[in-house]
């Protein structure tokens, strides 16, 4: 096969282009190869099946389509498929039923106030708009703490409790310094519940570093002790791995598949469970303007299952990107519909973010 050209367009003639987008379309349509005899039909000008296969044969050497199997038809090679959704894809806005639904979807977990149930409703918003399976990938979010105390567990450690100001509850372990007191502890934890209300772990340890040397001499050396490495160990033990949802795991899978097929999805599956380069697709997409779309092997989460995956940033109330979300599908998924969506989702996702933030610091 001919190298592929870096820009189609320079090398294909209006007639070409036409009947590849025709191509395209109408594989999209229906997941099936098409023949020259149904392209000749489907032109605006008339032309034979004969001259038509000139051009498919034309479209081959390039590396835009290709015979799947025995077929006499043809689809769009990955290349292809990158080719038109870059470069001719035509995409249309959100209709204002589906917004209407996107909005109310989204609106009731977000009067509750947790993140993650708003985020579980997107996914499963999405695979059932896309048909396909819905996905978030997130950091773990910043916990804006209402409260923090510690309870001893043994001599050497406590748990300390941080309840967030969206009534979560996180439990971490820290070492306490050689004879401390209980009277100590409970010290040490009234002091840091009046230094991190309404501040993440991060902000209450640069509070911290920024507290007056007089206000710290108040303390005891074993209180401040432990107020200053508690800070520290409980800034330094957040996740890195990033949250992962995904919805519509069936939609992917279906009875006609081969057992390598099935195979190869499961395997995907899998993956995102363990979540094995997700932290590489989530940078990827951050630095993204806007939706990115990944089509086959052009990432390598995605390779072995020959899925294509549509991901849009959404960002917290500091314009900060949080994560993303999405939609896995076949290569052959409706581009032109689901773009949008998973578009106008991610901005609804961000929208609600920036609300809950502010509401959260004014808390």
């Amino acid at each position: 096969m001919n190298k592929v050209p870096e820009d189609f367009l320079a090398v294909l003639n209006s007639r070409s282009q036409d009947i590849f987008k025709r191509l395209v379309e109408r594989y999209l349509e229906t997941g099936m190869p098409v023949g020259s005899r149904d392209l000749s039909r489907m032109l605006s000008v008339g032309l034979s099946p004969a001259s038509v296969r000139n051009v498919m044969a034309d479209l081959e050497d390039l590396g835009l389509i290709a015979a799947p199997h025995t077929s006499a038809g043809r689809a769009p090679t990955q290349e292809g498929l990158r080719f038109f959704v870059d470069a001719m894809l035509e995409v249309g806005r959100v209709d204002e039923r589906e917004r209407q639904a996107i909005e109310k979807q989204i609106q009731g977990p977000a009067r509750e106030g947790k993140v993650e149930d708003v985020l579980t409703e997107a996914t499963q918003l999405l695979s059932g708009l896309s048909h396909g399976a819905g996905v978030v990938i997130a950091h773990k979010s910043d916990l804006v703490l209402r409260h923090i105390e510690f309870v001893r567990l043994d001599s050497s450690s406590a748990m300390a409790v941080l309840v967030g100001q969206d009534g979560s509850v996180e439990n971490r372990i820290v070492q306490l310094p050689p004879g401390l007191t209980s009277s100590a502890l409970t010290k040490a934890g009234n002091y840091l519940a009046h230094l991190a209300t309404g501040k993440t772990l991060g902000e209450a340890k640069i509070a911290l570093q920024n507290q007056r040397a007089e206000q710290l001499a108040e303390l005891d050396d074993l209180t401040r002790k432990l107020v200053e490495t508690g800070m520290a160990q409980l800034s330094d033990t957040g996740q890195t791995t990033p949250t992962v949802i995904v919805r519509g795991r069936a939609n992917l899978l279906n009875d006609a598949m081969e057992s390598e097929e099935l195979g190869r999805m499961r395997q995907l599956f899998d993956e995102l469970e363990s979540k094995d380069g997700l932290i590489e697709l989530l940078g990827d997409a951050e630095n993204a303007q806007g939706v990115k779309i990944f089509i086959g092997s052009e990432n390598k989460l995605f390779s072995l299952s020959g899925s294509s995956v549509i991901l849009s940033p959404y960002k917290d109330a500091n314009e900060r990107v949080v994560g993303v979300l999405g939609v896995i599908g076949p290569t052959r998924l409706n581009y032109a519909r689901i773009v949008p969506v998973v578009d106008y989702t991610a901005n609804v996702i961000s929208a609600m973010l920036a609300r809950k933030g502010g509401g959260d610091r004014k808390a």
